[in-house]
């Protein structure tokens, strides 16, 4: 299995009005972000409001993110379901689009225990030749892993990583100290990027990277370099993004941002809503700020 590291946004799924991906815009911020040297693209991550797309809209999403990146770079697509069957049929659809990597969420309606979590995790794991991470975010999930299965799922061949949004850093060392080298640590934007550096993490997944992704790559680098004290400098200032974010829905921060930047993404997928225009003038302070 090949090794994923560095920074990977979370993409945005622009759609317009009558519900069509926009290929062309998708396909234009998935160049630039590559040439601005993301290590990586994940379409249908949490920014790419998966929850809210067709079957139709979210294989159009991968396929144009793969056709951009054009082996530059992995392209790790988001897979997720409240169905077991439903999550493998995506999974083996976009290993045949050409995906590298397969990013497996679970959604949930009625409570599922340890063993069903396990279970639709290791089952997408088992259906695909491809590498994969799996993602936890309790704070928008019903379900969760745990230590236990987290340790159980990282002896898969197959699942190499693992995206953990919990805002708990004291947990995502609990992983590392439990499960070693078996699986590596992504960061997500609940987190301090540097600090999940700083304690072993391999990189992170994120929606701000789409629209700082030149100060992200930087960030990484010099954390990959030990500067440590550099890397905080820059992360104090490129965290007042995070916090700009937290106060609103992700999903509509990240496309103002695009917008504000001259990429045609459209608003979030209703019911979400836009920013308001004094919201939107939040985000583009602190862009502008940021430079």
């Amino acid at each position: 299995m090949p090794d994923f590291y560095g920074v990977f946004p979370y993409l945005v799924s622009p759609v317009d009005t009558s519900g069509q991906i926009r290929t062309d815009v998708l396909g234009r911020l998935c160049d630039d972000l590559i040439k601005a040297g993301v290590h990586g693209l994940t379409p249908l991550g949490s920014t790419g409001e998966f929850a809210y797309l067709s079957r139709e809209q979210r294989t159009a999403v991968v396929q144009t993110t793969i056709e951009a990146a054009q082996r530059r770079v992995p392209v790790i697509a988001g897979v997720a379901s409240t169905s077991t069957a439903d999550a493998v049929a995506q999974a083996q659809s976009y290993q045949k689009l050409g995906a590298d990597g397969i990013l497996a969420i679970l959604e949930a309606y009625f409570p599922v225990n340890d063993a069903q979590v396990e279970s639709y995790f290791r089952a997408i794991a088992d259906a695909v030749e491809l590498p994969v991470v799996i993602y936890t975010n309790p704070q928008f999930q019903r379900s969760d892993l745990t230590l236990d299965v987290i340790a159980r799922l990282a002896a898969h061949p197959r699942i190499v990583a693992i995206k953990d949004a919990s805002t708990n850093t004291g947990r995502l060392l609990s992983v590392m100290n439990r499960c070693g080298d078996s699986i590596d640590v992504f960061s997500a934007s609940a987190h301090i990027p540097a600090a999940v550096m700083l304690i072993g993490g391999v990189g992170w997944m994120a929606g701000p990277a789409c629209v700082i992704p030149r100060q992200s790559v930087e960030l990484y680098d010099l954390c990959k370099a030990k500067r440590w004290d550099e890397a905080m400098k820059l992360q104090r200032r490129l965290w007042r993004l995070n916090e700009a974010f937290a106060r609103y829905n992700l999903a509509a921060c990240i496309k103002a941002g695009l917008a504000i930047q001259g990429y045609d993404v459209g608003d979030p997928i209703a019911p979400q809503a836009a920013l308001a225009a004094d919201e939107r003038k939040v985000v583009e302070a602190v862009l502008r700020d940021i430079g």
